[in-house]
């Protein structure tokens, strides 16, 4: 299976989820941690061409990457966070509820 098939099935299963699913940047095996933070431990790494499907959003340490600058994160699992500035989401703001 070719990477762009993998891409393309892992969106549609994202997808399928009913939360919001967006591209990471393109060139980018983005961290994922197990908080909102740089101080939170890596815990996975985003494959190059990956989709992120956001549950919640929340505010955390600032990063600076290809869309920007913001202290935005975004949750896409139960204790799996990356930050939005890796996310195309289209905005600078929050696209989904707030985590609670």
């Amino acid at each position: 299976m070719s990477v762009e098939n993998d891409s393309s099935q892992a969106q549609s299963l994202a997808a399928d989820s009913g939360f919001p699913t967006f591209p990471v940047a393109p060139g980018y095996r983005v961290n994922v941690r197990s908080g909102p933070g740089t101080s939170f431990s890596i815990i996975d790494t985003l494959p190059l061409g990956g989709y992120v499907t956001i549950r919640c959003q929340c505010s955390g340490t600032t990063v600076s990457g290809p869309y920007g600058t913001t202290d935005i994160w975004d949750c896409i699992g139960n204790g799996r966070f990356v930050s939005d500035a890796y996310v195309h989401t289209g905005t600078d703001g929050y696209v989904a509820g707030r985590c609670s």
